[in-house]
């Protein structure tokens, strides 16, 4: 017997040193507006299914989705919750090698430009010399360049302030900007805990659709991961549409939020989580070509040349 264990110890030590190289990383990046990532985060779903599978899941939390995508860009992350349609233009002009893997259908009113109920601002035209506090090349970033663009400005005739989603809430309420171009959960959350109009939302003007990205060599070498998180995102919102109280009774406590804040955040979002649509990245052109012509984006790109995934593959 003794002499049995000495043969087994060795054999059972390097089985186990061989499941631990094998263990293959998936890091997952987010932020507080990543709903169905976090449904998934909160009910352990990812761990459950890929776990078996040889993939250790950890997640990352970023105040918004540039530094998300540089960290992508760099390697220290595997995949990126949705990120407004505006962060992946400027990842791509920063020669960021990236793969749209899913996009949620159009959420034009999930942002919006918000002013004081007392400020004496009644249009966008009005916005003109105005100090506007806005996160840099979010969804909102487009949405105020469009909707200042309709009301015949440029963006050079505002004083922007260039703000994480939490500063430019605190600086709009202690009166250092004029308004405010957030985005939900932070736009219902204003909207119910303070007294605030929409000047503007994203209707007519931006459709606000949210990518979900990986790192290329990631998608590449993970087809079948890749597959699975699109299937449980996909599943993810088809709950969250079917059982919107339950959804924010899930999300209110993980988003600091009461129920009927989160209640209204989601239902001005479509989370109809579906494969990359060939027009909608006509519409990242159309971003890239409106942040180069204000001289925000580096140089000129062909947003439509990227590589993009499918469930085919």
């Amino acid at each position: 017997m003794t002499r049995l264990l000495r043969l087994l110890v060795p054999a059972v030590a390097f089985v186990l040193s061989l499941s631990a190289v094998a263990e293959q990383p998936l890091r997952i990046g987010y932020q507080k507006s990543s709903t169905l990532i976090t449904v998934l985060k909160s009910r352990g779903t990812l761990e459950t299914l890929l776990g078996p599978k040889g993939y250790k899941v950890s997640w990352h939390e970023f105040p918004n989705g540039l530094p998300l995508l540089e960290a992508l860009n760099v390697g220290s992350l595997d995949f990126s919750a949705d990120v407004a349609d505006t962060v992946p233009v400027f990842a791509q002009a920063a020669g960021a090698d990236l793969t749209y893997v899913a996009q949620e259908a159009p959420s034009p009113s999930a942002q919006a430009i918000v002013v004081r109920e007392d400020s004496p601002l009644r249009s966008v035209a009005d916005l003109k010399g105005k100090k506007v506090a806005v996160t840099k090349a979010a969804g909102s970033h487009y949405l105020l360049i469009a909707a200042l663009g309709k009301a015949g400005l440029k963006f050079k005739d505002i004083d922007p302030a260039y703000l994480t989603a939490a500063d430019g809430r605190a600086a709009f309420e202690r009166g250092a900007v004029d308004a405010w171009v957030t985005w939900d959960p932070f736009l219902a959350a204003v909207q119910r805990q303070s007294k605030v109009r929409v000047l503007a939302d994203g209707r007519g003007v931006a459709d606000y659709q949210r990518y979900y990205l990986a790192a290329t060599p990631f998608a590449k070498a993970n087809p079948d991961a890749i597959k699975l998180l699109v299937e449980e995102l996909r599943k993810a919102g088809d709950w969250v549409r079917a059982n919107p109280r339950d959804a924010a009774v899930l999300l209110a406590p993980l988003w600091g939020l009461d129920v009927p804040t989160v209640e209204l955040a989601n239902s001005r979002r479509s989370y109809q989580v579906r494969a990359v649509q060939a027009g909608s990245l006509d519409e990242q052109q159309r971003i890239a070509d409106t942040f180069l012509g204000e001289g925000l984006l580096p140089r000129r790109i062909n947003a439509t040349n990227v590589a993009t995934w499918s469930p085919a593959r």
